[in-house]
């Protein structure tokens, strides 16, 4: 599965059914050559915009349920 894949996919919580948007990005070890988290987009707030700061939920890999052929499920504390 590729990266552009992944970005298809919406990410729900398995706690509350909430989507949480779709995966953006990954976040990799260089050394183990192992992924070590998936980011989905964060709140989005003006001020950052202008700012141009992007922020995202990083989701450890550990809390990866399932990736299936629509969604990618997590179980994520929620807030």
């Amino acid at each position: 599965m590729t990266l552009n894949e992944l970005r298809q996919k919406d990410v729900i919580n398995t706690r509350d059914g909430q989507c949480l948007g779709r995966a953006m990005d990954l976040e990799f070890c260089a050394v183990q050559g192992q992924i070590t988290a998936l980011v989905v987009p964060g709140e989005f707030s003006l001020a950052g915009l202008l700012r141009g700061e992007r922020s995202g939920i990083v989701i450890p890999w550990e809390n990866i349920c399932k990736i299936g052929d629509d969604v990618i499920l997590v179980d994520v504390p929620v807030c």
